[in-house]
C-alpha cells in the first residue's frame, strides 16, 4: 500500500496560507504523493490540459460531483484494489469543473461529499483522505 503511487494534478495554485499548511503537514506525511499544479485557464479543465501528465498505464480519477461517494474506509479499500502497477491520478478541475470528455476518458469517477467545496479545500480534503486510506490500510491510529 505504502508503495502505491499517487498523483493530484490540479488546476490553479492555492490561493489561502492556512490551507497551504495543512496542504504541506499532509505532504510531510505522504512523502510519495506527488502534486503538480496546472495553470487556471478559466475555463472546464479539458483531457488535452491533462493529457501530459499522464502516462499510458495511469489510472485517471476525476473529482466530480457526479462521482461516486465512498466513506473513508470505501475509499481505502478503493485505492488498496486497483491495480498495484498503475500510479493513481485524481484530477481536481478549475472552477468551471471539467469537460465531458475528461469525465468520460476516466477510469474512475469520485465525489468528495454532495457539498460544495473550493478548489483549494477539496485539495486538502482530498490529501487528507488519502493519508486517512493509507492509515485505514495499515492499521494506524490516525483513523481511530
Amino acid at each position: 500500500m505504502l508503495q502505491r503511487k499517487l498523483k493530484i494534478v490540479a488546476v490553479g495554485k492555492v490561493k489561502y496560507r492556512w490551507i497551504e499548511t495543512g496542504i504541506q503537514e499532509y505532504l510531510k506525511r505522504l512523502p510519495g504523493l506527488n502534486i503538480t499544479e496546472i495553470k487556471d485557464s478559466n475555463q472546464r479543465t479539458t483531457l488535452t490540459e491533462i493529457q501530459p501528465y499522464l502516462k499510458a498505464q495511469d489510472q485517471l480519477i476525476v473529482l466530480t460531483e457526479r462521482g461516486k461517494l465512498l466513506d473513508s474506509i470505501a475509499f481505502s479499500q478503493f485505492i488498496q484494489q486497483q491495480t498495484f502497477d498503475r500510479s493513481l491520478v485524481f484530477v481536481i478541475g478549475s472552477s468551471d469543473g471539467i469537460t465531458p470528455e475528461l469525465e468520460k476518458s476516466a477510469d474512475h469517477t469520485l465525489a468528495l461529499s454532495p457539498m460544495t467545496f473550493t478548489h483549494d479545500m477539496a485539495r486538502l480534503l482530498l490529501i487528507e483522505q488519502i493519508y486517512r486510506a493509507i492509515s485505514i490500510a495499515t492499521n494506524g491510529n490516525y483513523h481511530k
